[in-house]
């Protein structure tokens, strides 16, 4: 459950605040600029935007025992590599009406795989982070997104200073502190919960920290870990000592506060279903059919949809026609339903945290071969199984987690838009079509996989699709 100054009182609270004051600080960045994010115009959509350098002491930990599949790590902090000063940078999305503020504060660990700090948790759920009045904060916590900043703009960033990812889970936890303290970081809004999240390599480190440091410092009252890989990231790493983790690396069973773990079809793929682990009363885990890895929301649309549905027209006109492959991909990249599940699954997430009830179970997508690792699909290739929407149950082409070709084709997975012919078979004309799709956006609206508010915007959005061509 929530807790505002948390299960221990007002005691630990004012030594939390005391310590903040005296090792760890915030102050707003002035430099020339802008935060480089490359998302949409805030206050288009009722939000804010500042950031600021956070900066302090920052400690790596060290493992008391050797660290096991089942995630329950035994770690302390490292003595001979603590203390360690560190400047980094937040940015902060908050509604500029306080009174829309919903008291929850969303920290994400913002992913560094392309060389440079990406919001992917922002750019596909934002809408929903605005409808609920949620603030967001895109943490940098690595050294590679660091070191871009100082490189890209240095008269903005020149005095960012990192010690290395060894460092990134106190990091982690110093951002949450400082939140936790409310002030200038907030506008001197209230918070009243805090939820971790990552996308991909962030939720790699995400799990090491969920593992090894959350039981220590217990500053998060949730975590949601999107596309993370069969693995955890390292304990510690080079310069300092190689502390690896074990693959596979679960969930721990014993922590207080809920893991939501959201996985698409090529990561199910890609771990060889070595992450799947029963839900319990703080943990769960969707698989959503007819998903990648990295969608054409995550790499285009969601970085100008304002909410106001013409994203959404856009995402389904990219079912029907994706356009050519990008980068040397063999096909075009997925159009499929990854950010409408992906902010259910944060609205479940919050009420979990908020009142202690879970987001809907979710069976598994289905397999046809567990070595190597193949879905069962239908006759048209969409999945079986896992996490249900309009685009697989009442489909207009196959939608799924698998591509290649060089770069990161093979995080991008496909759309192929059915015939004309199989479009004519499957509904004879357009009202079967938006029956039939208006049929499985209830079904999925009443299981709990997507919203309501996004379940009428696929609805209206389909009107003007020209099914059967």
């Amino acid at each position: 459950m929530a807790k505002v100054l948390r299960s221990r009182g007002a005691v630990l609270a004012g030594i939390l605040t005391l310590v903040l004051v005296t090792a760890s600080c915030v102050r707003p960045v002035t430099g020339p600029g802008s935060p480089n994010l490359g998302s949409i115009d805030v206050t288009q959509v009722g939000y804010t935007q500042s950031e600021f350098f956070l900066y302090g002491l920052a400690d790596a930990y060290r493992p008391v025992a050797p660290l096991t599949t089942d995630g329950r790590w035994q770690v302390e902090r490292d003595p001979g590599h603590s203390g360690v000063g560190f400047q980094t940078r937040m940015v902060v999305h908050r509604p500029a009406d306080p009174d829309r503020f919903n008291g929850t504060v969303v920290i994400e660990w913002m992913n560094v795989t392309a060389g440079a700090d990406l919001p992917n948790e922002w750019t596909s759920a934002h809408n929903e982070f605005v409808r609920a009045g949620a603030v967001w904060i895109g943490l940098s916590a690595q050294v590679v997104g660091v070191n871009y900043l100082k490189s890209c703009c240095g008269g903005r960033y020149a005095q960012l200073n990192h010690p290395g990812d060894s460092y990134s889970y106190d990091i982690f936890s110093w951002a949450a502190r400082v939140v936790r303290a409310g002030g200038d970081v907030l506008g001197g809004l209230t918070p009243q919960r805090v939820i971790g999240t990552g996308e991909s390599q962030s939720a790699s480190r995400l799990v090491t920290y969920v593992n090894a440091v959350h039981p220590l410092v217990d500053l998060y009252d949730g975590f949601l870990l999107h596309s993370r890989g069969a693995s955890a990231s390292p304990l510690s790493q080079s310069p300092l000592p190689s502390v690896p983790a074990p693959s596979p690396s679960l969930i721990r069973d014993d922590l207080d506060e809920p893991v939501f773990v959201v996985q698409a079809e090529d990561d199910v793929i890609r771990s060889a279903l070595a992450t799947r682990q029963p839900d319990t009363a703080t943990f769960r885990m969707w698989e959503m059919a007819g998903t990648a890895h990295a969608d054409q929301y995550m790499i285009g649309v969601g970085f100008t949809d304002l909410g106001d549905g013409a994203g959404t027209v856009r995402m389904l006109e990219l079912l029907l026609d994706p356009g050519p492959p990008a980068g040397g991909c063999a096909k075009p990249s997925n159009a499929g339903p990854t950010h409408w599940i992906l902010q259910a699954a944060f609205h479940h997430l919050d009420r979990w945290v908020r009142d202690g009830t879970p987001p809907p179970v979710a069976e598994p997508l289905q397999v046809a071969s567990t070595s190597p690792v193949v879905l069962a699909r239908d006759a048209d290739g969409n999945a079986l199984g896992g996490v249900r929407s309009p685009h697989v149950d009442a489909p207009v082409a196959t939608v799924d987690g698998l591509n290649s070709g060089g770069g990161f084709c093979g995080l991008f997975g496909s759309t192929t838009p059915f015939t004309a012919a199989r479009l004519a078979e499957l509904y004879p004309d357009n009202q079967a079509f938006l029956d039939a799709w208006g049929a499985a956006i209830v079904d999925a609206v009443g299981d709990g996989f997507l919203l309501p508010a996004d379940g009428w915007e696929l609805y209206l959005a389909a009107l003007s699709l020209p099914v059967p061509a």
